[in-house]
């Protein structure tokens, strides 16, 4: 489901009087790599890019300590997706990863991360939001990634809300850099405060009272300035490559978009980005470049060969004054809307001061007298249109995989976004235009935009308990979209929470005949249906579930209680292994092991189980108390009886 309010870039110092063989064996010499990602940071809120309403010294600092790209663009405006493209310095067609879910980085893939840690490097990561959270992949190539969130499957729809606050982020970067870690190393901070809701903390919140989005963006500026302070009095600073970025920016209602991710104009495309490289002079790059270009300028710096899987371009000469090397492919795109409401996806491309937008109708801006982009020229200079659609899409054909050992995909389509399109019903009717499976044309995401807003606030609205307001915004939303998935689970998840069951489930069942692989829908229907003690039928919901999706620990727990409920000892043992191997300290499924274990006699079993479960939750009092039976059963009365007082404290 999409975010209700729906990064990264390294640089690196080439050591210029050594040979490249001889660079890449002086492992003490490389230069540590500090990355600093600021989710939903628009470039033109900071100091340093010209914001005189925000305080923000610290970046400021880093700023004129660095090369500052005045015109750096992400290619999409989604946090997961942008933050891969940082990583791989690729596009999203050639990652597979477009949007939010239903998606996972591929092990084969290409990462900075990877790179650097087979030449040497020791590489961490410590992550502000659960939209970045290890199952989704980008963890790849870390030693250490520090997501940590406590969180199930069925919350997917809450993501954006699952978020670590920054100073909590920092403190544990900081532990990580007091633990001494061997260098040469890798380290990503990646900071998700100023994403929607906007709730900076005190002394901030009263600061920026009227503008709290600024308030976190300063709040922010402050974790910034405590890492780069811990970096110079560890002397790591000056001679460290330091990254600051942002993934995407933030509308703040133009256009109509209060937050971002559904439209791509650049008031989220826009980013800052911050590169230190020793010995460099500062300086400010008015180039316009990409964030995927970031990958190649790292591995250039480091005389390390580029793989061939990445599509960006060095701009390492620009951050060494040395003119520009070339033009970047300042291309940007949304499926968003196509993969997740059934209108129509966005592509665009930059070039020359001009930017063109593809969807249903087109939309060309010029940069130069209209940065806001509020004058479509499109139907003015269709000829200068057509031109920049046809460079769009060459470019297109230049960076989507082919399915391989046949023709051409006429979609420019990559592969795996092909099936997932193929799986909603969506059929090509020409070169990356599609319509519903009855032929219907995809509506064009300018129309839909209220439609957008509305469920979004009422997705808000459900998170924090108002389901009254969210189900009566989500029938106006139906008015429009009388046959929208999003609309079904929202409001079912609304009847769900209110303890409206049997309309929970019908619900569900809707939003399961518009997409039957939605995973999450068939997960709330089990739950909705245990409440109505239609057991039988949750537990198929259940399995249902967890061949949409195996990493759902909770379906798995779920279909044991079923199981052992219905005395299915050994499908209940089944099923709770299942569970403790998607998460190994998952103390719940721990604790009915061991119950079940202390059922069949096998008590070395159950007390092997139950300290797990302690172990990972030492305040769960049921799993004290079993554990305590478990060592009475053995006979060890002294360690039963603490088990015992444990499970009596408050």
């Amino acid at each position: 489901m999409p975010h209700s309010r729906f990064t990264t870039v390294f640089a690196l110092l080439a050591l210029c009087h050594l040979g490249s063989h001889a660079l890449l064996r002086a492992a003490d010499a490389l230069p540590n790599v500090i990355v600093i990602t600021i989710d939903t940071l628009r470039a033109d809120h900071l100091g340093c890019y010209g914001d005189r309403q925000v305080q923000t010294p610290n970046i400021d600092a880093l700023a004129a300590s660095s090369a500052r790209f005045s015109q750096a663009y992400s290619p999409v405006p989604i946090t997961l997706p942008a933050h891969t493209a940082l990583f791989t310095g690729s596009f999203p067609m050639a990652t597979g990863i477009h949007d939010f879910s239903g998606n996972k980085l591929p092990a084969s893939a290409v990462t900075l991360a990877k790179v650097l840690k087979e030449r040497g490097y020791t590489t961490a990561a410590f992550i502000g939001a659960a939209v970045l959270d290890s199952r989704f992949g980008l963890n790849l190539g870390f030693d250490t990634y520090f997501d940590h969130f406590d969180f199930s499957r069925l919350a997917e729809a809450n993501l954006d809300e699952m978020e670590r606050r920054g100073d909590q982020v920092t403190d544990e970067a900081l532990a990580w850099l007091k633990r001494g870690p061997r260098r040469p190393f890798l380290l990503w901070v990646h900071l998700y405060d100023p994403h929607y809701p906007y709730t900076p903390p005190e002394p901030f919140a009263s600061r920026y009272k009227t503008h709290p989005y600024d308030g976190e963006i300063a709040f922010d500026d402050v974790q910034v300035g405590r890492l780069i302070s811990s970096l110079k009095d560890a002397t790591v600073f000056s001679n460290a490559v330091v990254v600051l970025a942002g993934d995407h920016g933030e509308s703040l209602g133009e256009h109509g978009e209060k937050t971002h991710g559904f439209f791509l104009y650049n008031s989220t495309l826009h980013v800052p980005l911050l590169i230190k490289v020793p010995g460099a002079a500062p300086r400010v790059v008015g180039e316009e470049v990409s964030l995927i270009d970031v990958m190649p300028t790292v591995l250039q710096a480091l005389k390390i060969p580029v793989p061939a899987s990445v599509q960006g371009r060095s701009l390492l000469t620009e951050v060494l004054g040395r003119g520009a090397a070339g033009s970047s492919n300042l291309y940007a795109e949304n499926y968003l809307p196509l993969l997740h409401f059934h209108w129509s996806q966005l592509r665009s491309l930059q070039w020359h001061g001009l930017k063109y937008i593809d969807v249903p109708r087109p939309e060309l801006y010029d940069l130069r007298t209209d940065p806001h982009e509020t004058k479509n020229l499109y139907a003015s200079r269709q000829a200068v249109g057509q031109g920049m659609h046809d460079r769009l899409f060459t470019l297109l054909r230049r960076y989507t995989p082919t399915s391989g050992g046949g023709p051409r995909e006429k979609e420019l389509t990559d592969p795996a976004l092909l099936e997932r399109l193929r799986s909603l019903g969506y059929v090509a009717i020409s070169a990356g235009t599609y319509s519903d499976a009855g032929g219907k044309a995809l509506a064009d995401p300018k129309d839909r935009i209220q439609i957008y807003e509305l469920f979004s606030d009422a997705m808000a609205d459900g998170q924090h308990g108002r389901y009254e307001q969210s189900l009566r915004k989500l029938r106006e939303a139906e008015k429009v979209e009388p046959a929208s998935m999003p609309i079904n689970y929202l409001m079912g998840l609304d009847y769900y929470r209110a303890k409206d069951f049997p309309s929970a489930i019908q619900r569900f069942q809707n939003a399961l005949k518009l997409d039957p692989k939605y995973a999450l829908a068939t997960y709330y229907m089990g739950l909705a249906q245990i409440e109505t003690g239609d057991f039988q039928a949750a537990a198929e919901s259940f399995q249902r579930t967890l061949e949409l999706d195996p990493s759902n620990f909770q379906a798995a727990y779920n279909l044991g209680a079923i199981y052992t409920r219905q005395k299915r000892v050994n499908d209940a043992l089944q099923a709770f292994h299942l569970a403790v191997t998607i998460l190994p300290n998952y103390a719940e499924a721990h604790d009915a092991l061991g119950e079940l274990y202390l059922y069949l006699g096998r008590t070395d079993d159950a007390v092997r189980e139950l300290e797990r479960a302690v172990a990972s939750n030492p305040g769960m009092r049921k799993a004290h108390y079993n554990l305590g039976r478990a060592y009475a059963a053995k006979g060890l009365q002294e360690k039963a009886q603490q088990e015992f007082e444990k499970a009596k404290a408050p």
